[in-house]
């Protein structure tokens, strides 16, 4: 198969800006490369450029959407960035909530989703919040969110998981799905998943007590990241609590907010 040329890759990123906002630098060339190429072989196309013109003119969409998940699908796993959740449960905690509305506004394969349900289930237990919290998880990959609603792992991904959480929100594998995980019901009840482009306007699933935009601002580009915080920030209550990636440090926004720690923030309340 032929190299990716200079104006075949041009095409492929103004279609992924022009669609979903992911921003992607001549640097990124040799990954777009290495991400679409496999596919293309197997589906038999004779190069780049055709595969351009099939997600280009798909109907469907389906294909296209085999193109985002290859191009944006990034690692995940249980309890990333720990701090975030060791400050979540004392700031939510303070006020015992009878309800809590949480939105991981950037779910992938559900991971931050369940490992903030077993939180706030441990929570529940404790009697440090309500019975009445529920999780929204959304994302642009369809494939990514058929996953996370079966809610199954490699093992690997809930390594920072506690024994003890293990044992009470885990099923374990046995025989051919040895070395897999699933999520126990009772905690998948709090939660359900829904495609959302962060890109386009959004209609009105809040208001949000929590909700966590991490990883994700790092695909696009000054202006899109900014649009798209204001934006998911209509969705939260004043005096919300908004995370982004620590690594994402602060985006510029018209949304008054007021730092937490790093990556968390809380959204002023109207005086």
């Amino acid at each position: 198969m032929r190299a990716l040329t200079a104006q075949t890759y041009r095409q492929i990123t103004d279609l992924m800006y022009g669609s979903i906002g992911l921003s992607l630098n001549d640097s990124k060339k040799p990954l777009v490369s290495s991400r679409l190429g496999p596919r293309i072989q197997r589906l038999g196309l004779d190069g780049f450029d055709a595969y351009v013109e099939l997600i280009s003119n798909d109907a469907s969409g389906g294909e296209f959407q085999v193109a985002v998940d290859l191009l944006t699908t990034n690692e995940t796993y249980f309890f990333r960035e720990p701090a975030h959740y060791e400050l979540l449960a004392q700031q939510i905690t303070q006020k015992r909530p009878a309800t809590l509305a949480v939105w991981s506004a950037a779910s992938s394969f559900g991971d931050e989703a369940f490992s903030t349900a077993m939180l706030l289930a441990d929570l529940q237990q404790q009697g440090r919040i309500g019975e009445a919290w529920s999780i929204l998880g959304t994302d642009i990959s369809d494939r990514v969110l058929k996953s996370a609603t079966e809610a199954i792992y490699p093992e690997d991904r809930l390594r920072n998981v506690s024994p003890e959480r293990l044992k009470r929100y885990c099923l374990r594998g046995e025989g051919s799905s040895e070395g897999l995980i699933q999520i126990h019901p009772r905690l998948r009840e709090h939660v359900r998943f829904g495609q959302l482009n962060l890109c386009r306007p959004i209609e009105d699933i809040g208001p949000f007590d929590v909700i966590f935009l991490r990883n994700v601002l790092i695909y696009f580009d000054a202006p899109t990241k900014s649009q798209v915080v204001d934006r998911v920030l209509t969705q939260l209550r004043p005096g919300g609590l908004f995370f982004l990636g620590t690594a994402e440090g602060r985006v510029p926004c018209k949304t008054a907010l007021q730092v937490l720690a790093p990556g968390a923030f809380r959204k002023a309340i109207p005086e």
